[in-house]
């Protein structure tokens, strides 16, 4: 009896994502079909300085990571005498984490108590803290197209924020992004996990490129397609594709079950 077709999911995360995130989609029954439309690059504002040295002297009342990258990208910057005393120093802040992978990552490097918000996002985190921030510091440690709601939503609350950019976000150019559109044209790929807005304008960006913008949305609304987050799910829309699945937990692997439970 033949092997019955795996469905052929595109997986568009950055390089170092790839090898779990394929292993991942097979696990839950897909055929990965792997080209990434974004890529991280770290970066070293005029803001590093002044934020490390907020938390070693205990200034900074809260530190806010959005991403297990801006731990990695923030780490990464400082030297081994630095790394351990700014682990220590975090340790005495509130520490906000948005969703559980950014969790592990604080938990990993020993940071134990990190402050998940119910509702893993920009918005919840503002509506998390906004009761208690007024007169206080608040550090965001993220990529440079961070949402602004986040500084001006704590900034209504009382906060006195400051965001500094540890890494950035490009889309990458290549043959594996091209031979992705023109295997969705064909009709090739059964499903789309789309982890960020700018995955999104990645995708759509090498799609107008072949001169595929308006039939491409065509495919992807034949396909299952989804979206980790609302404002993913936003995006997609703004752009005449509508998102199947949008999973409540903001995981790559919830966001596969979720994919998988429309097969």
């Amino acid at each position: 009896m033949a092997e019955e077709k795996r469905p052929v999911l595109a997986i568009m995360r950055p390089e170092n994502y790839r090898e779990k995130s394929e292993a991942l989609a097979r696990d839950y029954g897909f055929e990965p079909l792997y080209a990434p439309m974004i890529r991280l690059e770290g970066m070293k504002d005029e803001g590093f300085e002044p934020f490390v040295q907020r938390v070693l002297a205990g200034t900074s009342d809260y530190v806010v990571f959005t991403s297990a990258n801006g731990i990695s990208f923030t780490l990464e910057k400082l030297s081994e005498n630095e790394k351990e005393n700014f682990i220590a120093a975090l340790k005495k802040r509130k520490v906000i984490a948005i969703g559980p992978n950014t969790e592990k990552e604080l938990i990993k490097i020993g940071v134990d108590n990190p402050f998940l918000p119910g509702d893993y996002s920009s918005e919840g985190i503002v509506e998390a803290l906004c009761p208690e921030v007024k007169g206080k510091t608040v550090d965001l440690a993220r990529s440079a197209f961070g949402a602004k709601l986040l500084i001006e939503g704590l900034g209504k609350c009382g906060a006195t924020v400051y965001d500094t950019h540890v890494y950035t976000l490009s889309i990458p150019e290549g043959a594996v992004q091209k031979e992705l559109i023109e295997s969705t044209l064909a009709g090739e790929v059964d499903a789309f996990a789309f982890t960020s807005s700018m995955m999104v304008k990645g995708f759509m960006k090498h799609a107008d490129r072949l001169g595929a913008g308006e039939t491409i949305k065509e495919h992807l609304n034949r396909a299952v397609v989804g979206a980790i987050g609302t404002p993913t799910g936003n995006t997609l829309k703004k752009h005449g594709v509508n998102a199947n699945v949008i999973p409540e937990e903001f995981t790559f692997e919830a966001l596969l079950k979720a994919i998988k439970s429309r097969f």
